[in-house]
């Protein structure tokens, strides 16, 4: 059984968007049947997928809404920033042999809930508004449908 089962209630409206923050929660659910199974290197090719993962899912979202003109993207990208600075924490506690699945599991979903329902759901309306049949809009559904 997953550790964490996707809520619809979490989608912004941007699909591209909700489909990458699925994955960020696949990723979490992996780490969990990592843990489960107690295979340390396994959680480590994991660890590094997230990092990787949710790096490039940080990218992709601070283009939309630099694109689109969001004003509070600069203080969304610092809130990110922080995040990697965290993620990047627990590897390497991790790869000191600390047991760090059980608080970051519980961090993650915590962590990407709060800033799914108020950061992005925020600029997601922003974006919305912004770009209803903008270039962004169209370059969204032509490359993610």
């Amino acid at each position: 059984m997953a550790y964490w089962v996707w809520d619809e209630s979490l989608d912004i409206g941007i699909d591209v968007i909700d489909t990458q923050h699925k994955r960020i929660v696949d990723y979490i659910n992996e780490l969990h049947a990592a843990k489960q199974s107690k295979d340390s290197e396994r959680l480590s090719t994991i660890l590094a997928g997230l990092r990787d993962y949710t790096r490039t899912h940080f990218v992709f979202e601070e283009e939309v809404m630099k694109q689109s003109g969001y004003p509070l993207s600069e203080a969304h990208k610092k809130v990110h920033d922080a995040f990697v600075d965290q993620i990047d924490r627990y590897v390497k506690q991790h790869e000191s042999g600390q047991d760090i699945t059980g608080k970051l599991l519980s961090e993650l979903q915590i962590w990407l809930t709060n800033h799914i329902q108020k950061d992005d759901r925020d600029y997601a309306t922003c974006v919305v508004k912004m770009t209803q049949g903008s270039w962004i809009q169209r370059t969204l559904r032509r490359f993610f449908g």
